[in-house]
């Protein structure tokens, strides 16, 4: 998903995106979009900002929509950069990272081939 998010780096202020109560708000999906990505499109999902979740959310809907994504058996790449500079449609992308036994993230290195 490109946002241009990931122009908002490295301002971490601007990045969080909080409201005067301190509520976080930046892009991202509804439990609707996700099931159709997921269930029906792609895999994996791919985007500039540090959750897929669309913010500000109540914290159960939240814990909701990362279940959901953690029970799909999918990975996702978070904070990615220069999205602006690959085409909707027709760019070969390689992600390369290493599997880290029992860990829950790790950097990725992805290239994007625009023909």
């Amino acid at each position: 998903m490109r946002t241009d998010w990931s122009k908002r780096w490295p301002d971490d202020q601007a990045l969080a995106n909080k409201d005067a109560a301190g509520v976080f708000h930046y892009p991202g999906w509804s439990m609707p979009v996700l099931k159709l990505l997921y269930e029906e499109r792609a895999s994996p999902l791919r985007h500039e900002t540090t959750t897929r979740i669309r913010v500000p959310l109540r914290p159960k809907t939240i814990i909701s929509l990362e279940s959901y994504i953690l029970g799909t058996n999918h990975y996702q790449i978070e904070m990615l950069a220069n999205l602006d500079q690959v085409p909707e449609a027709g760019a070969l992308v390689w992600i390369t990272f290493p599997k880290v036994e029992n860990g829950s993230g790790f950097p990725a290195r992805v290239i994007a081939v625009v023909p």
